[in-house]
């Protein structure tokens, strides 16, 4: 019990530190990507999804938009292969995950982790099998297991039946691949995780 307690504090002291010393590091960049946006299209610069966290809890999760405004209006929660409202710039951002650096914001607010299952959209939650929702049970995280086997995900989900593909073949598998992984992580497996995932996002 106490080696328990001292690892989710470990873990939690990694992410308040990883969060902090990441949103200063990236400050200038982050300003950049901010400028950027607001000039495309005159659009706000983030996006804040609405995601199932931990314990079934929904939260927004903290995103540089990369899609046209209203976006959520106009079509499915899940970005498909060339999806017609990601702008040209929201496109670059998407290739190099750059628009993900603003969930930082969510680890310091303890909505997220720096790694954790992925959070996701309510509707698809609504399909989880009961021994997949034990998934819910973490926190979830801006890296994975999953998420940096599956980083070009986007490119599966084409044709008119994408949504059934993901429901019944993807998202199992990410969730058994999440779970695998959380049973068994420790803070050196995740720092080797973080470090895959900052590699991963150069190719």
């Amino acid at each position: 019990m106490i080696l328990r307690r001292l690892d989710k504090l470990m873990r939690r002291i990694i992410d308040l530190l990883g969060a902090g010393v990441g949103l200063f590091l990236f400050t200038p960049l982050l300003a950049v990507v901010a400028i950027a946006i607001r000039f495309s299209d005159g659009g706000p610069v983030l996006y804040r999804a609405k995601r199932v966290g931990r314990y079934g809890t929904h939260f927004g999760l903290y995103k540089f938009r990369t899609m046209v405004p209203n976006a959520a209006q106009r079509g499915p929660g899940i970005t498909t292969n060339g999806d017609a409202r990601i702008t040209p710039l929201g496109r670059w951002l998407r290739r190099t995950k750059l628009d993900e650096l603003p969930q930082l914001l969510n680890v310091l607010r303890g909505e997220m982790s720096l790694v954790g299952p992925r959070p996701e959209d309510p509707r698809y939650v609504a399909h989880y099998q009961p021994t997949q929702s034990s998934i819910l049970a973490y926190r979830p995280g801006i890296t994975s297991a999953a998420s940096l086997a599956y980083r070009h995900e986007e490119q599966m989900l084409a044709g008119a039946d994408w949504e059934q593909h993901y429901v019944h073949e993807i998202m199992p598998v990410k969730i058994a691949l999440d779970l695998d992984y959380m049973t068994k992580r420790s803070v050196v497996t995740d720092c080797i995780l973080i470090v895959r995932t900052i590699a991963a996002m150069r190719k």
